[in-house]
C-alpha cells in the first residue's frame, strides 16, 4: 500500500471505530433498559441478561457497519476536503481513481466482515438469544423472583405474583398465577407454594397448596373451577426450540423454497454488497469546498440518500417474504439500482462539477 492510500485509509478508519463504538454502545444500552424495564434480570439473571444484550448486539453490527462507514467516510474525506487536502493531492497527480481505490480497502474488509456476521454469527447469535428468552418465558424459577411485584411475559403469555416468601425463597404465600394458552386461559391461586429442588434429570417442579385453578374458555359456553389441596407444577426447561428461519443455517435458508426463507437467505448474503455500494455513494457527498462553512445541505442530502436506501431495503426484504417478487429478481434489483447510483455519483463528468450548487 502506497503511502497516499495508508494516509486516507487512516482518516476513514479512526472515525469509522469510533462511529461503530458509539452505536454498538447505544444499541447496548437501550437494549439493557428495555430488558431491564420486562424484569428479565429476575427471570433469568444479570449474566444471562448481559449474555442477551452481548448477542443482540453481534446480531445488529450487521446493519451497524455499513452505517458507520457510510458516516465515516463522510466525515473522513469531508475534513480532507475542508482542509484543501484533496486538492493539494490532485496537484500532487492522485486521481480519484486512488481516492475510490483508498475507500475500497477499508470498505471491502468491511464487507467481509459484514458478510461473517450475517452469514454465520447472526444464526448463532439467534438460535443462542431464542434459547434464552425461551427459558425466561418457559421456566417458573421463584428464586429470583421479589415478593410484592408482578413478573409478566408476552411470549408466553404469563403473569406470576407473589405476596410473600421466606428469606430462603423456597417457600411462598399467596400465589397468583395466569398463563394464556391461545383458546382458553388458566388461573391459579395457592395459599402456599414451595419449590423443589430436581433430582437428575428430572423436570422442575413447584408444589401448591390448598389453592384454585379456574379454567376459562374462550370458545366454550362453560368454565371450569377446581380446587386442591397439593397440585404439582412441572414447568419447562426452556430448552426446546422451535424452527425459526432467524437461526436456521444459512445453507438450509439456500436450499428452501419458502418466501421467508428466500428473503432471509438474500438478506445475509447481501450484506456485503451494501457495505461496499453504500461506502461508494457515499464519495461524493464527502466533497465540500473549503471556503463554504455550511455543509449542512451535503449532509441532509446524504441523510435523505440513507434513509430511501433502508426503506428501499426494507420494501425489497417484504416483498420477497410476501412471495410478490420470486428468488429472481428477489432483492437484487435493489443492489442493481444502488450500482448504477454509484457508479454515476463517481462517474468523470460529475466529478467536474460541484456536488451542490448554492
Amino acid at each position: 500500500m502506497k503511502i497516499i492510500e495508508r494516509y486516507i485509509t487512516r482518516e476513514l478508519l479512526i472515525p469509522f471505530t469510533v462511529v461503530i463504538v458509539i452505536l454498538a454502545a447505544l444499541f447496548s444500552s437501550f437494549s439493557s433498559a428495555r430488558f431491564l424495564a420486562g424484569a428479565l434480570t429476575e427471570s433469568l439473571g444479570v449474566a444471562a441478561m448481559l449474555k442477551l444484550v452481548l448477542l443482540k448486539t453481534l446480531i445488529a453490527l450487521e446493519v451497524l457497519m455499513p452505517i458507520a462507514l457510510y458516516v465515516a467516510i463522510i466525515m473522513g474525506l469531508g475534513r480532507l476536503h475542508r482542509d484543501q487536502e484533496i486538492n493539494v493531492l490532485r496537484s500532487a497527480g492522485v486521481s480519484e481513481r486512488r481516492i475510490v481505490y483508498a475507500v475500497l480497502i477499508v470498505a471491502i474488509p468491511a464487507g467481509i466482515v459484514s458478510g461473517v456476521l450475517s452469514v454465520f454469527v447472526r444464526p448463532w447469535a439467534y438460535e443462542e438469544s431464542y434459547m434464552l428468552n425461551a427459558q425466561a418465558e418457559a421456566e417458573l424459577n421463584m428464586d429470583r423472583f421479589q415478593a410484592g411485584r408482578f413478573y409478566g411475559s408476552e411470549g408466553s403469555g404469563r403473569v406470576v405474583y407473589i405476596q410473600a416468601k421466606d428469606s430462603a425463597g423456597k417457600r411462598m404465600k399467596d400465589v397468583f398465577h395466569y398463563i394464556n394458552k391461545g383458546d382458553s386461559s388458566e388461573i391459579i391461586i395457592a395459599r402456599e407454594a414451595r419449590q423443589q429442588e430436581p433430582a437428575a434429570d428430572e423436570r422442575p417442579q413447584i408444589h401448591l397448596l390448598d389453592g384454585v385453578i379456574y379454567r376459562l374458555a374462550h370458545a366454550a359456553p362453560k368454565d371450569t373451577i377446581v380446587q386442591f389441596e397439593k397440585l404439582v407444577y412441572f414447568t419447562d426447561n426452556g430448552n426446546a426450540l422451535d424452527y425459526k428461519r432467524k437461526a436456521a443455517a444459512t445453507e438450509a435458508l439456500g436450499r428452501s423454497d419458502q418466501p421467508r426463507d428466500i428473503a432471509e437467505f438474500q438478506w445475509r448474503v447481501s450484506r456485503p454488497i451494501a457495505t461496499i455500494l453504500l461506502a461508494l455513494i457515499a464519495i461524493p457527498f464527502s466533497r465540500a469546498s473549503p471556503r463554504q462553512d455550511k455543509g449542512e445541505k451535503t449532509y441532509y442530502v446524504a441523510a435523505l440518500v440513507f434513509a430511501i436506501y433502508y426503506i428501499l431495503n426494507g420494501l425489497a426484504q417484504t416483498w420477497v417474504e410476501q412471495g410478490a417478487i420470486g428468488r429472481i429478481p428477489g432483492v437484487w434489483w435493489l443492489y442493481l439500482l444502488m450500482l448504477m447510483v454509484a457508479l454515476y455519483l463517481l462517474s468523470p463528468g460529475f466529478w467536474r462539477k460541484p456536488f451542490l450548487r448554492r
